[in-house]
């Protein structure tokens, strides 16, 4: 009796040990689930932070900065609105630079800007280019632009023919004499190749000739206008932005009489170096891009224009 009695009272210990047992593990499984869902969903959180943080902050970067290069007669102008821009706009950068109309346009087929300059048309060849490296150029007209043709204030010609210029262009006239100045050698300085402005005279003012070989080039337009101001008999061709005391605007004759440089001639028409300048982009323009492209074209942006020597674009 007394040995069942033990024997009952050792069972009645160990159901109530493994009772007891039953009740800690139960208690340390639902901790340890309540602790991982924690650490779950901590670890989630965390991971879409370290996600998606870099991608909004490339994003930002990306949408707060763009860059222009190109044509060195649209530089003055693209600096003035680039500026402006950026004073009203803190946050956002806006990068300018030169090279050339030809420079600008390889830049963007080659998708390192997102702005190109030109102050001429984009050639067939160039779209070409650029469809076959993925970039389809979008063309924006931005402003007018005037050409003229300088000489040194000390020279004592005013005004040129259209064949008068041509000829001193293509070589068959080489002094001065020939078009009513002084004895004395012609001194041709042209832009270089990769210049919208060196395309554009050559379309308009030699019509198909070839530059004459001993002209002096220059990679930007500022270098005429310094050669052109400490030379008495040079020559060269500059946006009208460009002009300032330094050197002589020449009045030009297209058939209908000599025309002065003038504001009112360009839009007229009545001048005949006349040309439009211009942004080509990939594909429409959006975000930052836009948001330049609508300010330069905003009546703010076009009262710039006018301020730096052009012409607004909605004349």
């Amino acid at each position: 009796m007394v040995n069942k009695l033990k024997t009952y009272a050792v069972l009645t210990l160990l159901v109530f040990g493994l009772v007891f047992l039953g009740i800690g593990c139960t208690g340390n499984d639902s901790g340890e689930s309540q602790v991982e869902e924690t650490s779950s969903a901590g670890a989630t959180e965390a991971e879409v932070t370290s996600d998606e943080a870099p991608e909004a902050e490339t994003s930002s970067t990306e949408s707060q900065s763009i860059s222009l290069k190109g044509s060195d007669t649209v530089l003055p102008l693209a600096q003035a609105e680039a500026e402006e821009f950026m004073l009203e706009n803190p946050d956002k950068s806006v990068t300018v630079t030169g090279g050339g109309s030809g420079v600008g346009i390889t830049s963007l087929i080659d998708g390192e800007v997102d702005i190109a300059t030109a102050s001429r048309e984009i050639k067939a060849e160039e779209i070409e280019a650029a469809q076959s490296n993925g970039i389809t150029p979008v063309e924006t007209t931005i402003a007018y632009d005037g050409i003229s043709v300088v000489v040194n204030p000390g020279n004592l010609v005013s005004e040129l023919t259209f064949d008068q210029l041509r000829g001193i262009y293509n070589g068959t006239i080489s002094n001065w004499q020939d078009v009513g100045g002084e004895d004395a050698e012609i001194v041709v300085i042209s832009r270089d190749s990769s210049s919208g402005t060196y395309e554009y005279f050559k379309e308009e003012v030699l019509q198909g000739d070839e530059y004459r070989p001993d002209a002096l080039t220059q990679p930007a337009t500022g270098g005429i206008v310094g050669e052109v101001s400490q030379n008495t008999n040079a020559i060269g061709y500059i946006g009208i932005a460009y002009l300032d005391q330094s050197v002589k605007a020449l009045n030009l004759d297209g058939g209908n009489g000599p025309v002065v440089p003038s504001s009112e001639n360009v839009l007229s028409g009545a001048y005949p170096l006349s040309r439009s300048l211009y942004f080509y982009t990939n594909g429409e323009p959006s975000g930052l891009t836009k948001e330049f492209v609508d300010f330069v074209l905003s009546e703010t942006g076009q009262s710039l224009v006018t301020e730096v020597g052009y012409f607004p674009a909605d004349q």
